[in-house]
């Protein structure tokens, strides 16, 4: 390309200000990775840097760029006179000489020399223009000493600036076409598929589950309630272990990162340590109880056992912060470090009323929580994972005959149903058929007593090892019930068997 042409563009440049040519570019480099594009169409598939119109720095060459992509995208050869057609009419060609520029971009071909590198540099331009553009806002929020100012808020809002410069995500905000809401949808639709039919999204490890709701899906939030005992956290931590266990088991397949209905899982447990956590998995793992792994009760053979097991734990790529009364400003920037850092898929929070907003709620409790609920509704938006956060329910299910959760059961806000994408319950049966035992009959007592006890043992009988996961709110699908196995000695949910009768979808 002539130095002419690009002396030429520079000036008619958007906006002509000095402040803008002062931005970091390289005109030179982005006219000779073009020019090498039309010679060469396959310089695209070999670049492994991620480059996009907005890494252009001349509003000219994003479009040029951005119309290359779209034909070889449908197959299409491209070159300057393919081109030329979508560029007669584009007024700042016409400043270059028209669509004839298209043509001198592909005189010298320089860059064919070193298409990979210019790429890189283009690249690498724009992500310093955008921490150009993070740090002036930085700086003009700074020095607003107004009394809104809040320093907590700018922070978290330069924390989430800096973290889409530096996953390459500068335009993230910008309106998607309709074309590549398409295309995500699609290829959801075709993991699916591969998949057998259950699974679009992030797997929960449970057969059963994953064939009502498809998965874990990415940007949604999940709450799962329930009252204490319940096994809420035994759950959660179950789902977390099968998510990463099974990105472990795809990788070894050779299955690339993306198509992997598994997930490394970052799991912020404020109410447990991170070594009980560890504890509740081996005991699943080793099948040891996890009562007599707290408490030393173990064999030989058992402490065997759970060594091979722990060795098998040792890369799976579950990370646990256990930092007690954490933020919701400070979560969010923890899991995006993570994320960052381990590409982490799923983010489990246990559990949400263990949070704490901002302290802009003026003491009232409903608020924070409603800003807790939009917080971790914007951090699985923002990261494009799911997040589950657990929740406690109010005391009105105990007061109740019927002890089955419902919505208006959610402790504190209605905002946690309203922002939720799925509302989960789990309930067990058993818990409160065992607090109704009768007397135990003893000898001389009158048969109504022995009746009572006999038919409260064929009740536990029922509904021992039962768990109900009630849906009660999904905006993917219908709600209902799905019946698991409970394992209470070593807390582990699992499919009921095949043949069991109680197990299945039962649909409200």
């Amino acid at each position: 390309m002539a130095q002419q042409d690009v002396l030429k563009l520079a000036e008619v440049s958007s906006d002509d200000t000095q402040g803008a040519r002062a931005l970091p570019s390289n005109v030179e480099a982005e006219a000779a990775f073009l020019g090498a594009l039309l010679i060469d169409n396959r310089v695209l598939e070999e670049l492994q840097t991620q480059l996009g119109p907005q890494h252009f720095f001349e509003p000219v060459h994003a479009r040029i760029f951005e119309r290359i992509v779209t034909l070889l995208d449908r197959k299409a050869v491209v070159t300057p006179v393919t081109l030329r057609p979508y560029f007669e009419a584009d007024e700042q060609l016409k400043a270059l000489g028209g669509v004839s520029y298209l043509a001198r971009l592909t005189a010298d071909g320089q860059g064919l020399l070193a298409p990979r590198e210019l790429a890189d540099q283009i690249y690498d331009l724009a992500l310093l223009r955008e921490l150009i553009t993070v740090g002036r806002t930085l700086v003009e929020g700074a020095m607003d000493t107004s009394e809104a100012v809040e320093p907590q808020q700018q922070i978290e809002q330069a924390e989430a600036a800096l973290y889409k410069v530096a996953e390459g995500a500068a335009s993230a905000n910008e309106a998607k076409s309709f074309a590549q809401a398409t295309h995500t949808a699609i290829f959801n639709i075709e993991k699916a598929f591969n998949s057998g039919g259950n699974i679009s999204g992030k797997t929960t490890g449970l057969e059963s589950v994953n064939s009502k709701i498809g998965g874990l899906h990415d940007s949604d939030l999940i709450i799962l309630a329930g009252r204490p005992g319940m096994g809420k956290t035994s759950l959660v931590t179950n789902i977390a272990f099968n998510t990463a266990q099974r990105y472990v088991d795809d990788m070894a397949l050779g299955i690339e990162h993306k198509r992997s209905v598994g997930a490394p899982t970052a799991f912020f447990s404020l109410e447990m340590s991170a070594d009980q956590l560890a504890t509740r998995i081996l005991a699943e793992q080793s099948g040891i109880s996890s009562e007599a792994l707290r408490m030393g009760k173990i064999s030989r053979e058992d402490f065997q056992q759970l060594s091979f097991a722990s060795q098998r734990l040792a890369e799976l790529p579950l990370y646990i912060d256990d930092t007690p009364g954490l933020s919701i400003a400070a979560l969010r920037t923890r899991a995006r470090r993570l994320k960052r850092r381990y590409n982490i898929g799923l983010i489990i929070i246990d559990y949400l009323q263990l949070l704490s907003g901002s302290g802009r709620a003026n003491d009232n409790r409903v608020n924070e929580i409603s800003e807790i609920s939009r917080g971790l509704k914007t951090l699985a938006k923002e990261l494009e994972v799911p997040v589950i956060a657990l929740s406690q329910l109010s005391r009105a299910v105990e007061s109740r005959e019927d002890k089955k959760p419902m919505l208006s059961d959610l402790r504190e806000s209605g905002s946690i149903e309203q922002d939720a994408d799925m509302v989960w319950f789990v309930f067990r049966e058993d818990y409160y058929v065992n607090a109704t035992e009768p007397k135990f009959p003893a000898e001389g007592d009158p048969p109504d007593v022995v009746d009572k006890w006999e038919a409260w043992r064929q009740r536990m009988e029922q509904v021992t090892g039962l768990a109900e996961l009630i849906v009660a709110k999904q905006r993917h699908g219908s709600t209902g019930r799905v019946r698991l196995k409970f394992e209470a000695r070593i807390t582990k949910f699992s499919d009921l068997d095949a043949d069991d009768p109680r197990g299945g979808f039962v649909s409200d």
